[in-house]
């Protein structure tokens, strides 16, 4: 569906080892701040075991998961919103992406020096909550002042769109994220969506550890779970470096061997990107056949034709029908015609909401 997740930061805190732990695409990572000048696009795999537990009963000839793409924003720096460190080209770059993975450094290193001179995650998270903050308000007082002219030229409408945006600018002058602003889904959505704002966007936390504190986390991690007490937001424990050595390792035996050394039961990073997956009000519906198994992203309540139309918009524009089967049903009786004698197959129509983990089979005529 193109959707996006956009990994931030304070420089040095090792977005860039996480970003190539979890993407296809590589990117190079220094210990010199600001020493990127773009922003690196990838794409991720979504961890889903169902996916490999259907293709068990199948054997089709290819597995294929469902993505979403990742952009790593080079590290920001205080004052990045007035062109700072790499300045504030990075801030546009984060508008275009959908949820916004913060990482935080939760790990001491004396090789690797921090950019405001020591380690505070809790600093670090108020520093880029502040740049978001400064730009958000940048973007919401222009509109203001296009409103302002409307209302001289007799637009009714617009004085009561400022007077939402007043109340918003205020808001984010109080260091507060939009994501927190109370206002009617009407108002936010013709007021405010098409602005794009950064801070409205869902987020969560990545704390990056040590190796030793890969499974209960630290000092560091308790004080950032604290200081988000009360937030609608996820805070997930990622020891990047070891994550990194994993992700090197040529087979899976390999990789679960280090995983279970370390005491873990599978990388830190599937379960960011299960949560970045959840942030983003996303599942998958699987379609499966001899060619191919496959997990197909739609957002979540979406009716069958629209969901169907992921696949191919002929099959949205020709829908007849839905013939579902739900995963834990296949698992139990191993087969479609197995599924069909317990009376548990179903065809639904055009009003069917599509569930996480249903099997579809697509009818259409165009």
């Amino acid at each position: 569906m193109g959707l996006k997740c956009g990994i931030i930061g304070i420089t040095n805190v090792g977005k860039t080892a996480i970003f190539n732990c979890i993407s296809k695409t590589k990117a190079e990572s220094t210990s010199f701040a600001f020493s990127t000048n773009k922003s690196n696009i990838g794409m991720i795999d979504v961890p889903d075991e169902r996916l490999y537990k259907i293709d068990g009963l199948i054997k089709s000839v290819k597995v294929v998961p469902a993505t979403v793409d990742i952009v790593d924003i080079p590290g920001l720096a205080k004052g990045s919103s007035q062109g700072e460190g790499v300045g504030n080209k990075f801030l546009a770059d984060i508008q275009q992406t959908d949820a916004i993975i913060h990482v935080l450094r939760c790990f001491d290193d004396e090789n690797l020096p921090h950019v405001e001179g020591s380690v505070d995650p809790v600093r670090d998270l108020e520093i880029i909550d502040l740049e978001l903050q400064v730009r958000d308000l940048d973007l919401v007082e222009r509109k203001i002042q296009r409103h302002e002219k409307l209302i001289k030229s007799g637009d009714k409408d617009a004085k009561r769109q400022i007077t939402v945006l007043k109340n918003l600018a205020d808001h984010l002058e109080n260091f507060q994220n939009v994501r927190d602003f109370e206002v009617s889904p009407e108002d936010k959505k013709q007021i405010i969506d098409d602005m794009y704002l950064l801070t409205d966007k869902p987020i969560m936390y990545a704390c990056n550890v040590d190796d030793d504190s890969a499974v209960n986390g630290n000092s560091y991690v308790d004080k950032v779970k604290e200081a988000l007490k009360g937030q609608q937001t996820e805070v997930v424990v990622i020891a990047g470096k070891l994550e990194a050595d994993i992700a090197e390792l040529d087979t899976e035996d390999d990789r679960m061997e280090f995983l279970t050394d370390a005491g873990l039961t599978e990388p830190g990073v599937n379960r960011m990107i299960r949560t970045a997956y959840d942030l983003l009000n996303l599942q998958s519906f699987f379609t499966a056949g001899p060619k191919e198994v496959r997990a197909w992203t739609i957002k979540k309540g979406m009716a069958a034709p629209a969901a169907s139309g992921v696949i191919h918009s002929d099959l949205e524009r020709g829908f007849i029908r839905a013939e579902v089967m739900k995963y834990d049903d296949f698992m139990e009786y191993g087969s479609e015609p197995a599924v069909k004698e317990a009376g548990k197959f179903h065809v639904e129509g055009k009003n069917y909401i599509v569930e996480d983990g249903d099997i579809l089979h697509i009818r259409f005529n165009v």
